[in-house]
């Protein structure tokens, strides 16, 4: 039986606001069996010069992915080998973001930059834009354009979900995505309270970091709770968004810039996370928590890194598989839970991996 594919998701974009596309760079979807065995840039279908963001694997068919391009999403229902483009009405928008709602299989949200979130509810043949989830900036941004970068559902309520922002923090909706309120008050008040949580970057708001979100998770085994993992490192909310309590991954690892969250599909109790030096640093780390985010292990203490862990996949199909893949296009996988680990480096000039899925 197939143990499925490694997808991976790669832009030509240097980083930050800038949108250049430097010589020698490759983009796009990259497809290997999970496993090991040859990388496969996959093309057909796809934009000619595309940059592939994000990749997001159906819940309820692990054939069906999408990705997220400058050029809008698109759909693959052969687990990636080929891609056709939704119907999505605007031109204008790179698509960061992609989910399906986990009752309705023809329900799809897209969450875009400039900041946006569309949904869909006939599989992606029509669209509508929620204009509440069109934040205004906390700070002048300059260059930089906030995005909506993942979507997390309430499993025992899925019409209240969350959306991580990088450089906006996080919103809520309770009504599946029609409206939605601004949940970054208390990451500001963090950054005014502790100095350590301070982080000016791209703008002149010291309280930039906080709201620099990259992913964000919600496990069945606490409904009520969003992970979300930021410049800053790992909060998460027990009264939906009101209040963000810091997980202190300092006291676990020197380097805490958060930049993916993951429920295990196997159990709800274990969730997996990265920590890096920086958006483009020098190395990054893969946590596990057994304990819904109580305390954390190392889980890749064999491997070193040469750049920022940008994303952790666990594998829907067997427990024991988990993929992560560096900014500077390194991937390793396990296939026992992490006792061991095989090294799968991209091909050459996949130097701004963004992210990784198992399908």
């Amino acid at each position: 039986m197939s143990r499925g594919n490694v997808i991976v998701g790669a832009v030509r974009w240097p980083g930050g606001a800038n949108m250049s596309s430097p010589p020698g760079t490759l983009g796009g979807v990259f497809r290997m069996p999970v496993g090991g065995g040859a990388w496969e840039q996959v093309t057909r279908g796809l934009p000619g010069e595309c940059h592939v963001p994000c990749v997001a694997i159906d819940p309820h068919d692990r054939e069906r992915v999408f990705v997220g391009t400058q050029d809008g999403p698109y759909v693959s229902t052969d687990g990636g080998a080929s891609w056709t483009r939704l119907d999505f009405p605007r031109t204008d928008r790179q698509v960061w973001a992609i989910a399906v709602h986990p009752a309705d299989p023809r329900k799809i949200y897209v969450g875009t930059s400039p900041l946006g979130v569309f949904i869909s509810e006939d599989g992606g043949g029509t669209w509508r834009e929620s204009p509440s989830a069109r934040l205004p900036d906390a700070a002048e941004m300059g260059a930089f354009v906030n995005r909506v970068m993942r979507f997390a559902f309430n499993p025992a309520d899925p019409d209240e979900i969350f959306a991580a922002m990088e450089v906006r923090g996080v919103m809520r909706s309770t009504d599946g995505g029609e409206s939605w309120t601004d949940c970054s008050d208390d990451l500001i008040r963090w950054a005014e309270r502790e100095p350590r949580l301070r982080s000016a970057i791209l703008t002149q708001h010291e309280a930039e970091g906080m709201l620099d979100a990259h992913a964000i998770a919600i496990s069945p085994a606490a409904p009520e709770t969003p992970f979300v993992a930021v410049r800053m490192g790992l909060f998460r909310s027990d009264d939906h968004g009101a209040h963000w309590r810091d997980l202190e991954m300092r006291r676990h690892s020197p380097i805490t810039y958060g930049r993916d969250i993951r429920v295990s599909p196997h159990d709800p109790r274990t969730i997996y996370a990265t920590l890096s030096t920086a958006a483009s640093g020098a190395t990054g780390s893969m946590w596990r928590s057994r304990d819904v985010g109580a305390s954390w292990e190392r889980i890749d203490s064999q491997l070193t890194p040469n750049g920022t862990m940008m994303g952790v996949a666990p594998s829907p199909r067997d427990a024991g598989v988990v993929y992560g893949a560096t900014r500077r296009g390194e991937v390793f996988g396990t296939l026992d839970g992490g006792t061991t680990w095989h090294a799968a480096p991209l091909p050459a000039g996949c130097n701004a991996v963004m992210t990784l899925a198992v399908n």
